[in-house]
């Protein structure tokens, strides 16, 4: 009887073994604001569109390159979350890590003031970060009865924020990691001016029960940083620095766990395209095209290569297509998504980054992609 419980005991051991490394790391991406919240509003800016656009981004970005990886929207859609109902969702997905993603204000019309910052739960110790919590928080006067949903705390009043003096964080660590790395990468990948890690007593943070964090994108009622924000490829790029640094807290989040960990793969950096201009319509009327696959006949055997996509063509198209904007000479790589031009060719880097800035202007959605020996490279 003994040995057939001992036996029982291993087997379920050795399930729930089994069961806990088939889990999936969960992350909650809360795109703040949203329906009747607007957030910051400056002319055509609006707080809630940005959030959602770099929100949707950065989530792609992760499903797509990690399959271990599950993705969790508070919302996707321009929709009224209330703020307790953020936290609930992630408590009820039981996720790994919780990031909220705003854009920044100031109480002026227009500012000088720019750059990124990161927060995590805490008393703001700066005039400036409680006044950024207050904006936040002001959301719940939206709510209905949130003076009880939110036990008597007034968005307003200073006096209300001594309370997270008494927090205990369990997760403050973790939540510094994360906001060490995503801030370090909005400097190094985004080139965003470096505001810092700060802390702030969000309610949005407060009741969630896994490393939080709360990020402030820029300022949109500085003209130049609300234009950036507002356009796809500014998304893109902070949902790109976030992306970094999320993936450099899961190696370590993998490596406590003692899962192996292999040596970083190239990630597919490139974003869904299927509702943009730069689509070419299937309906277009062109010729066979001559264009050839093959780079430049420089002297590539072994090497990286690097390019810029702008088109996707579900079929060739000619040399001198209108499409192409002026682009010339264009190549093109197919696979099941079709035909996908590309511009400039350059084992560089940062050429090839340079090289991007010019399509840009042309297709504002326009990406770095990879070759070697003259096949796309993920």
């Amino acid at each position: 009887m003994r040995k057939i419980l001992g036996l029982t005991f291993c087997l379920f051991v050795f399930c729930s073994i089994l069961n806990a490394s088939g889990s999936k790391f969960v992350v909650v991406i809360d795109a703040g604001h949203g329906g009747k919240d607007g957030g910051a509003v400056r002319g055509i800016y609006k707080e809630k569109e940005i959030n959602l656009g770099v929100a949707l981004a950065l989530g792609q970005l992760i499903e797509r390159n990690y399959k271990d990886v599950k993705v969790v929207y508070t919302r996707k859609t321009d929709v009224f979350i209330a703020l307790d109902t953020r936290a609930e969702i992630a408590n009820k997905a039981k996720a790994n890590l919780f990031i909220s993603i705003h854009t920044n204000s100031t109480s002026a019309k227009t500012t000088n003031a720019s750059g990124a910052d990161t927060y995590i739960l805490g008393l703001a110790r700066s005039e400036e970060n409680l006044e950024v919590a207050k904006r936040e928080n002001s959301v719940i006067l939206l709510e209905d009865d949130y003076t009880t949903k939110y036990e008597g705390f007034d968005p307003r009043s200073p006096e209300s924020y001594i309370i997270f003096e008494f927090m205990t964080n369990t997760f403050m660590e973790q939540s510094l990691q994360l906001a060490n790395l995503i801030q370090n990468d909005f400097k190094t990948v985004a080139k965003r001016p470096d505001r810092g890690v700060r802390q702030a007593g969000f309610l949005v943070l407060r009741k969630t029960s896994m490393p939080s964090i709360l990020i402030e994108l820029g300022f949109i009622n500085n003209q130049s940083e609300a234009s950036f924000l507002s356009t796809k490829s500014g998304q893109q790029t902070m949902a790109s620095a976030i992306y970094s640094g999320f993936k450099k807290y899961k190696r370590e989040f993998d490596k406590k766990q003692g899962k192996f960990v292999v040596a970083d793969k190239e990630d597919d950096f490139s974003f869904d395209t299927k509702d943009s201009a730069a689509v070419e319509n299937i309906n277009t009327k062109e010729p066979v095209s001559n264009i050839t696959q093959e780079s430049k006949k420089a002297d590539l055997t072994g090497k990286i290569e690097y390019r810029v996509q702008f088109l996707i063509s579900r079929k060739k198209l000619p040399d001198n297509s209108p499409s192409f904007r002026g682009l010339s000479p264009v190549t093109f790589y197919k696979d099941e998504g079709g035909y996908k031009y590309t511009y400039g060719s350059t084992t560089s880097l940062k050429e090839i980054m340079d090289i991007q800035h010019q399509v840009n202007t042309k297709f504002k959605d326009a990406f770095i992609v990879k070759f070697k020996d003259g096949k796309r490279v993920k």
